[in-house]
């Protein structure tokens, strides 16, 4: 089966959703494919936030912010090894967008809470969508259908198809038939990160690195492998935010993720959003952050342990990443953090915090033994705790008996865990210009491929909460925009 499209977007997450919509808006003929059978990858697991300066929320507030100011605070959030790696310009470009897409999601009905700030950034700049990260997936999907765009999900073995050194669509399996779509305009590549593909992970950053999950488990690198088959510039393939230990998360879905993300009730949910105090907006973000948050590498500075299924201390815990890498070879990948009472009181009260997102929500021990009672387990002994956690209580004796840094006569003890290490996300991704068209390796357009998101990151350090999603976002508005001003082709 072959059908004839003016756009074929290979990715159904935030940023592939942004650009078909955006295109669709503008009156192309538009189809996804989303190779999982749900649509919203890694942004429908994210917590929502988007970082921008300039926005209408900042002048309510009377911030007064500009692109300027936020890179000058941006390059403070990457080591400086890190950071030097940076497309400056491509940032810069980027961060001079973000007001605008943040006006056209509003545009749509979605609505926003903040800007609530985060250091080192000098101004608040992140803005909370409302209920959570699976309204902008339900939005652009209504949009979409709206605009008559056309959704495939379940499309297995994506190929570029290529003609006369041009893409001109995509080949693919749906539901057992081999199909093609045909993209008079351009196919753009949104198929997210790499953080999930074990392969790509040992090639780029090392094999000790292999066995460490992503976040996301759908995040192979599907779109990173068509780049690289059509030639693509990649860059930055070794740079990963993480590994990092993070707590295994819920099985159900968090209350935030049952409420309306569309229509008249998200509408008077966000109206009653905005006028809620901020003590009790900072409450709903802290139980997202403490579901997504990793422990502050202070607490094994301040003698933390961590254990095994079985009970025994297996690392250094202070040395990162090799923490991490031993982790991920323990039984079932997890491990256990063991705290006594000392570090109980210390971590129940400013400046010591088990996680966060700064200044939008300190976690302590007891917003973990209230949010996530799953993961944290409270006893007056050893052996009470072990039982909690499921732990086998002589070996957990032993290894804090031999550690140096626990008090075996602690009347007080909690276990936090189980504990994974995860990449948070990869930043390695095709060059792109600011048509967001990739380009190969002598730095010229690839005819008809165009790249947003994860897979076309372009070199940029985004390390600050909400800015991942901000480019999809506005990556994903400015493909939809620049193909709509191409001229077609025919295709066949």
């Amino acid at each position: 089966m072959t059908s004839d499209f003016d756009v074929v977007v290979v990715g159904g997450g935030g940023s592939g959703l942004a650009a078909a919509t955006r295109a669709a808006q503008l009156g192309l003929k538009v189809v996804v494919l989303e190779r999982c059978q749900e649509l919203g990858g890694t942004t429908g697991i994210a917590v929502g936030s988007y970082t921008s300066s300039g926005t209408r929320h900042q002048k309510v507030a009377g911030v007064t912010d500009s692109p300027a100011d936020h890179e000058d605070d941006l390059i403070k959030f990457a080591p400086p090894e890190i950071e030097a790696r940076n497309n400056k310009s491509m940032r810069t470009f980027f961060l001079g967008h973000t007001a605008r897409t943040h006006q056209w999601l509003e545009s749509m009905g979605l609505r926003f809470v903040g800007p609530s700030p985060e250091p080192p950034n000098q101004k608040p700049r992140m803005h909370n969508v409302i209920p959570g990260a699976k309204a902008y997936v339900a939005t652009f999907q209504l949009e979409l259908r709206k605009h008559g765009g056309v959704i495939h999900s379940g499309v297995a073995d994506t190929e570029l198809i290529i003609e006369q050194d041009r893409v001109v669509g995509v080949s693919g399996v749906l539901r057992g038939e081999k199909c093609r779509w045909l993209a008079s305009r351009g196919v753009i590549l949104a198929g997210g990160d790499y953080s999930s593909n074990p392969e790509l992970i040992a090639k780029y950053k090392g094999e000790q690195f292999g066995q460490i999950e992503g976040i996301n488990p759908r995040a192979i690198g599907a779109g990173h492998r068509l780049a690289m088959d059509a030639g693509a510039d990649m860059v930055n393939m070794d740079v990963t935010y993480g590994p990092e230990l993070r707590f295994v998360t819920q099985r159900k879905q968090p209350f935030q993720q049952w409420l309306p993300t569309t229509g008249w009730r998200a509408r008077v949910l966000g109206f009653i959003a905005s006028k809620m105090p901020n003590w009790i907006m900072n409450r709903m973000i802290k139980r997202l952050l403490v579901t997504w948050q990793h422990p502050e590498d202070s607490l094994f500075d301040d003698g933390a342990i961590l254990v095994n299924r079985d009970g025994d201390r297996f690392v250094n815990e202070s040395n990162w990443p090799d923490r991490e890498i031993a982790v991920a070879d323990q039984n079932e990948k997890q491990a256990y953090i063991i705290m006594d009472d000392r570090l109980i009181q210390l971590y129940s009260v400013w400046p010591k915090f088990i996680s966060t997102a700064p200044d939008i929500a300190y976690a302590y021990v007891k917003d973990y033994q209230r949010l996530r009672p799953d993961v944290t387990h409270l006893g007056t002994s050893i052996s009470a705790v072990a039982e909690s956690a499921n732990l086998p209580s002589k070996q957990l004796r032993l290894a804090i008996e031999e550690s140096d840094e626990l008090d075996p006569a602690s009347n007080r003890w909690a276990v936090l865990g189980p504990v994974k290490a995860y990449f948070t996300t990869t930043e390695g991704g095709a060059m792109v210009n600011q048509q967001m068209q990739v380009l190969g390796d002598a730095h010229e357009p690839i005819n008809g491929l165009y790249a947003v998101g994860q897979n076309g990151l372009s070199g940029m350090i985004l390390w600050s909460h909400g800015l991942h999603i901000a480019w999809a976002m506005t990556s994903g508005r400015l493909a939809g925009e620049c193909l709509a001003s191409t001229n077609p082709i025919k295709t066949g």
